[in-house]
């Protein structure tokens, strides 16, 4: 079973569907309560920064999440989801959740790389990870984002994408993974990292 959050911004059904799709059951997670029943987490990304972790913290969610994690559950951020695992962002003025060392940046953006970065690109892995077990390197997924993370712990760094930038595009540190990116949006790519994901223990 795998849990995902609604903090009420942003439309979760294609995670949903994805996640469905792979023959997994899916759990609409809204009260930290529920997060026992499930046996991992998807924390989705659409939305603003302040929004989705007031939210968060006023239902307790975000520390059942630390919780659950720390029973070593897996959780994985997608976008905004991602960003949210670090201390803070330029986005915002609440703390993020703390669970990675470092802040959130906006895209610096240019003549010919407007912001947001909207589209398909490339992730260049540099570290080993069952995630992204059988994908070849510098495969296409679909971004769509003004801000990107900038890790403390370059270790957890595991791929990088370019944007004018290069940055980071997948985190993980032991439980806990981040994609910039939307697999739910990328094909066949998107697919096999969110199956991935569903064996991992």
């Amino acid at each position: 079973m795998t849990g995902i959050i609604n903090y009420g911004a942003g439309n979760i059904f294609s995670v949903i569907v994805s996640i469905r799709n792979l023959h997994e059951e899916v759990m609409v997670v809204s009260k930290p309560e529920m997060l026992r029943n499930i046996d991992r987490i998807i924390l989705p990304g659409v939305g603003a920064f302040d929004h989705a972790m007031k939210y968060l913290k006023k239902t307790g969610l975000s520390e059942a999440v630390k919780e659950e994690i720390k029973k070593g559950k897996f959780l994985l951020g997608i976008c905004l989801g991602l960003q949210m695992f670090f201390e803070h962002s330029e986005e915002g003025k609440l703390k993020g959740l703390g669970l990675i060392k470092g802040e959130v940046r906006k895209l610096p953006g240019k003549e010919n790389l407007p912001v947001p970065h909207m589209g398909w690109n490339t992730v260049n892995i540099i570290r080993d990870s069952k995630f992204l077990k059988n994908l070849q390197d510098n495969s296409f997924f679909y971004f769509a984002h003004s801000f990107y993370c900038v890790p403390e712990e370059k270790s957890t760094v595991v791929a990088l994408t370019s944007y004018g930038i290069e940055f980071a595009s997948v985190v993980q540190k032991d439980n806990i993974i981040g994609v910039q990116f939307h697999p739910e949006k990328s094909a066949k790519h998107g697919l096999r990292l969110l199956k991935n994901f569903l064996r991992m223990k």
